[in-house]
C-alpha cells in the first residue's frame, strides 16, 4: 500500500509506540466515567442534553417530569428506529492486503446506497493500511468535535481555565454605593453554571457573595452583561430551524450560564402553584395559569410567547413533587446578566439600572471572579457525552486571537483551524470546510484523509494524552458504551461518534493485535446509518485483531 502522504509521516522513521500512550490506553479502558457526567441527570436543574448522536431533529428540549430530577425524553418516535445490529463478525487478517480486502469486503457489504471515506494509517510503521474516497468532502457530524478539541489543546493547553469576572467603574463610596456599573464578563467559559461541573453551587451565588465582601452594597448603575469575546451570532450558519427548540442546538456565547438552557420549576406550596426559574433571573418574564388540583398527579408545559414571556400551563397536585421543563434560551447573555442581577438581590445588593448589554471599560475593576475546569476536563466531557455548545464554544475561543478588537466567529475559526492545518500538521488545509464546531451544521464537510492526519498529529503532540483520554471507549464509556462489547475491540479502541439523520462517523485509534497504533477514519453520508455503523463496529473489530506479517 502507498506510504501515508502527510508531512509529519512521509520521509520519516517508523514511530514507535511511546510508554505513555500504552499506560494511557489501559488506563482509559478502565477508568470510569467522569462523576461529572452523572452530575447531568442528578443536578436541581441539571439540562438532560440530547447529545447530536442519533438526536437530530429530536423533539424541542422542553422535558415534563414526575420527579424533582428531569427525566430524558428521547427523540426515537421522531425517526425510524434505527435497527441494532447484532455483535460485529470480525476477521483476523494477517498481512497488509488480507486487511486490506477485508475492510474493503465490510465497507462495500453493508450499506444501500450512501457515500464512504474511509482511510486507516499505522501510526507506528507510517504507512496507509486502506483507503477509499479518502479526498471526498463529507459531513462528519460530531466527529467534528475532534477538530475543535485539538485546535483549544494546542492554542491554550490542557491546564488553562477561563474566567468569567465582575468589574466595575465609577467609584465605591463610604456608605457602599457604586457610582457605577457592574460588568459581568464572559471569557467563553463552556462551563459556566453547568451542572455537570457546579454540583451544589450556583457561581453567579458565588461572584453576588465576592461583591458583597468587597463592601458594595447598592449599584447606582446596571448590571452590564459583556459577550463581546463572541460575534453577536447564537445560531450558526447550517444549522436546521427544526434543530433550533433542542437542547443540542443551544444558542452561542461568549457569556452563557447553563449551557444555556432554562428549567421551569413548579411545585405546590401555600395552597397554591409556585412558579421558579433554575437558575433564577431576571431576564425571563413567567406568566403562569398553572391550577393546583387534588391528588399527587398532574401535567405542565412551558413555551416563550412572542413577547419573550414564558408561558406556564397546566395543572399540579397538592401531593405532588416539583414538575420541571426546559426551554431554550434565546438571548444567552441577557440570561446571564439577569441571573447575577437575581444574585444580587439575594445577597442584598440592589441593583438600580436593571440590566443591559454593552462591552466592559478598559478602565473596570476587576471585584471577583471565577475559574472553569481545566480544559482537560472540558474536553473529556465533551467528547464522551458530545455536547454540541462546548465545541461551539472551544472553537471560536481557539481563534479569539484571529479578530483583535471584534469577536471571534465561526469563520475565524475556520481560518485559524485551515492555517493550524497548513502549519502545524502539514495537511491540505481545504480538507475541512466547516461553519461550526460541533458537527451539527448542514455546511460542514471534511475528508476523512483530513480527520487521520488530525489524529496522528495529536499522537504526537505535547497534548496528546489528553486528547487520547478525552476519546469515549467502544463497549466502556461515553457514546460508545453499548457498541463493540464482547469484540476485540472493545476496551481497546477509543474514537469519537458522529451521528445525524443521514451521517454516521467515527474516527480514533486502536491497537492492533501485533501493538501496532492505528488511527482511523470512517465517514458515510446517506440514509442507511445503521448498517453503516455495523460496518464500522465490524472493521474496528478487525482492526484490533490484525497482525502484520
Amino acid at each position: 500500500m502507498s506510504s501515508f502522504p502527510t508531512g509529519r509521516g512521509a520521509g520519516r522513521a517508523p514511530r514507535r509506540v511511546g510508554p505513555w500512550l500504552l499506560a494511557l490506553l489501559s488506563l482509559a479502558a478502565i477508568a470510569p466515567e467522569p462523576a461529572a457526567a452523572t452530575v447531568a441527570a442528578t443536578a436541581p436543574f441539571a439540562p438532560t442534553m440530547a447529545p447530536q448522536e442519533a438526536r437530530n431533529g429530536a423533539a424541542p428540549a422542553r422535558r415534563r417530569t414526575t420527579r424533582g430530577t428531569p427525566r430524558t425524553r428521547t427523540a426515537a418516535a421522531r425517526t425510524p428506529a434505527a435497527r441494532t445490529p447484532a455483535a460485529p463478525r470480525w476477521t483476523s487478517p494477517r498481512g497488509v492486503a488480507p486487511l486490506a480486502a477485508d475492510l474493503a469486503a465490510a465497507v462495500d457489504g453493508h450499506t444501500r446506497g450512501g457515500q464512504w471515506g474511509v482511510m486507516v494509517v499505522s501510526l507506528t510503521r507510517g504507512d496507509t493500511l486502506f483507503q477509499r474516497n479518502a479526498d471526498a468532502m463529507l459531513k462528519p457530524a460530531s466527529t467534528m468535535k475532534m477538530y475543535s478539541a485539538a485546535l483549544a489543546l494546542d492554542r491554550f493547553g490542557p491546564d488553562h481555565t477561563f474566567k468569567t469576572a465582575v468589574l466595575h467603574d465609577g467609584d465605591v463610596k463610604d456608605d457602599g454605593t457604586l457610582e457605577g456599573n457592574l460588568y459581568l464578563r464572559g471569557d467563553g467559559d463552556p462551563t459556566f453554571g453547568s451542572p455537570r461541573f457546579w454540583r451544589d453551587q450556583n457561581p453567579l451565588d458565588l461572584l453576588a457573595q465576592r461583591v458583597a465582601a468587597a463592601g458594595i452594597k447598592r449599584v447606582r448603575g446596571a448590571v452590564v452583561a459583556d459577550a463581546t469575546a463572541f460575534d453577536d451570532n447564537p445560531i450558526p450558519d447550517g444549522w436546521k430551524s427544526s434543530y433550533l427548540g433542542a437542547a443540542y442546538a443551544a444558542r452561542v456565547s461568549a457569556l452563557t450560564l447553563a449551557e444555556n438552557l432554562v428549567w421551569v420549576a413548579v411545585r405546590p406550596e401555600g395552597g397554591k402553584a409556585v412558579v421558579t426559574l433554575e437558575p433564577a433571573t431576571t431576564a425571563l418574564p413567567v406568566s403562569s395559569s398553572v391550577r393546583l388540583v387534588a391528588g399527587s398527579g398532574g401535567s405542565i408545559s412551558a413555551a416563550r410567547g412572542s413577547d419573550g414571556v414564558i408561558h406556564v400551563r397546566g395543572t399540579i397536585g397538592r401531593n405532588s413533587p416539583p414538575r420541571k421543563w426546559s426551554l431554550v434560551v434565546e438571548d444567552p447573555a441577557s440570561y446571564a446578566g439577569g441571573a447575577l442581577a437575581a444574585a444580587l438581590q439575594k445577597a442584598g445588593i440592589a441593583v438600580n439600572g436593571g440590566v443591559r448589554l454593552g462591552p466592559t471599560p478598559d478602565r473596570a475593576t476587576t471585584v471577583a471572579a471565577v475559574a472553569s475546569a481545566p480544559l482537560s476536563r472540558i474536553v473529556t466531557e465533551m467528547n464522551r457525552e458530545s455536547i454540541n455548545v462546548y465545541a461551539e464554544l472551544l472553537f471560536r475561543n481557539a481563534a479569539r486571537a484571529e479578530t483583535p478588537g471584534r469577536g471571534a466567529n465561526a469563520r475565524s475559526a475556520l481560518t485559524y483551524l485551515r492555517r493550524f492545518f497548513r502549519d502545524s500538521i502539514k495537511g491540505d488545509p481545504n480538507g475541512v470546510s466547516v461553519m461550526d464546531g460541533s458537527g451539527l451544521s448542514e455546511l460542514d464537510f471534511v475528508t476523512a484523509r483530513s480527520m487521520v492526519q488530525l489524529l496522528d498529529h495529536a499522537h504526537a503532540a505535547p497534548w496528546g494524552p489528553t486528547f487520547h483520554a478525552s476519546l469515549p471507549a467502544s463497549g466502556e464509556s461515553g457514546t460508545l458504551a453499548r457498541r463493540n462489547r464482547g469484540t476485540p475491540a472493545a476496551g481497546n479502541l477509543h474514537a469519537k461518534t458522529g451521528t445525524t439523520n443521514t451521517v454516521a462517523s467515527l474516527g480514533g485509534y486502536v491497537t492492533a493485535k501485533n501493538g501496532e497504533i492505528l488511527a482511523f477514519s470512517f465517514i458515510f453520508n446517506g440514509g442507511d446509518r445503521g448498517n453503516a455503523r455495523a460496518a464500522m463496529d465490524q472493521m474496528g473489530a478487525t482492526l484490533a485483531e490484525w497482525v502484520r506479517e
